[in-house]
């Protein structure tokens, strides 16, 4: 189940595979943790059938101008199926900011609306709102923009895969085709950008693609397991590929990297460091944990100005899923996490009732902790 996996990166990511003889004299950092008495962390290795765990741990190491990752596995595995939820938020944000850089008429600034709806946006605040509070709605305007055939071809041009990315969030509009966005040019004229019409998906063949005992259908229940086989796919490893050229494009060939500016950068960097109340978001209604698993999740604590969390968590169906570069400017150490975990005691899906705050989120925050206290005592 745990799996330990050096990278070396300069201009050119290079992957290096330790021998199994030299796996087995390093420690696991990971594995001790999961081993661990802590009541948070026990609870859901105890069931970790029930719980459909899977982790990445990233080591990141400098030296004379060279960045090191040593990947630490749990069970990451991209044939076995888990629901990303709104993480599939952050790769739909970064083709979009790729797209308005090949768009002389657009930009982060542009004011536009979706025909049909009554919310006039910019392409700048879609992007606060889908990090700050992981807004549904801001999503679905950047999925009218794109369609999911752009997205799906960017995101597998640039390496980051597996992925699918077909569904809406938060609402059941028909998938295939997608609305016209209404363009303001200026104050007094607008002009339209087309709908698209997209590749309708096979159905995902993967294990655990059907789930649980039973599921709602609005107010009838199902007894049998619920298909996930035409939902969103993007798992562990696509996750953390994506993550990594963000935060760190200068190991990557030009090719390789999105094509996006240095203004583009520094607003979807800021982004998805900025906590809700930074944002403008009511404090009380949105903690600073709100879309912060790791580490804080479980609290209301205000998480200190140096500590920057870069990430985009997702929860629905009772998969909680974060992932995560964690920097602490003031300690000086800098660590990934990418995880998820199912938490549905009832086996019954689209019931509500599922085990967030009592047992997913404090899962999450409790082994942020625990690898943030790790980190501070690594040499680095």
């Amino acid at each position: 189940m745990f799996k330990k996996v050096t990278f070396i990166a300069s201009s050119l990511l290079i992957s290096i595979s330790c021998s199994p003889q030299k796996q087995e004299k390093i420690s696991n950092p990971l594995e001790t943790i999961l081993t661990s008495d802590a009541p948070k962390i026990k609870r859901v290795m105890d069931n970790l059938e029930q719980h459909e765990v899977q982790i990445r741990y990233t080591q990141i190491d400098r030296e004379d101008n060279q960045v090191s990752f040593t990947n630490f596995d749990f069970q990451v595995d991209s044939s076995t199926y888990f629901y990303p939820a709104s993480t599939v938020k952050f790769p739909t944000a970064v083709v979009a900011l790729s797209r308005l850089n090949q768009m002389d008429s657009l930009n982060l600034n542009t004011r536009f609306y979706v025909e049909g709806d009554s919310i006039e946006t910019t392409f700048s605040e879609v992007i606060t709102q889908i990090f700050a509070i992981s807004d549904n709605d801001a999503n679905n305007r950047l999925i009218e923009f794109l369609g999911q055939d752009t997205i799906n071809s960017v995101l597998k041009r640039k390496g980051v895969s597996p992925v699918r990315i077909w569904q809406r969030l938060g609402n059941n509009d028909d998938n295939t085709t997608t609305k016209p966005l209404i363009i303001y040019e200026n104050d007094s004229t607008v002009r339209m950008l087309s709908k698209h019409i997209n590749t309708y998906p096979k159905p995902l063949e993967l294990k655990n693609i059907r789930k649980g005992e039973g599921f709602y259908d609005e107010d009838s229940l199902m007894s049998e397991p619920f298909d996930f086989s035409l939902k969103n796919y993007y798992p562990i490893e696509a996750q953390d590929a994506l993550l990594k050229q963000i935060i760190f494009p200068e190991n990557f060939t030009p090719k390789e990297r999105f094509n996006l500016g240095e203004e583009q950068r520094a607003v979807l960097l800021n982004a998805m460091h900025t906590v809700p109340r930074k944002a403008g978001y009511d404090p009380h209604i949105y903690p600073d944990g709100y879309c912060k698993f790791f580490m804080y999740g479980d609290t209301k604590d205000t998480i200190p100005d140096s500590i920057e969390i870069y990430n985009k968590v997702g929860f629905a169906y009772g998969t909680l899923t974060d992932c995560a570069y964690i920097k602490d400017t003031e300690n000086n150490i800098e660590f990934m996490i990418t995880a998820t975990l199912l938490v549905n005691e009832n086996g019954i899906f689209n019931d509500n009732t599922y085990e967030y705050e009592e047992v997913g989120i404090p899962f999450l925050a409790e082994l942020g902790r625990q690898l943030y206290v790790y980190e501070l005592s690594r040499k680095h």
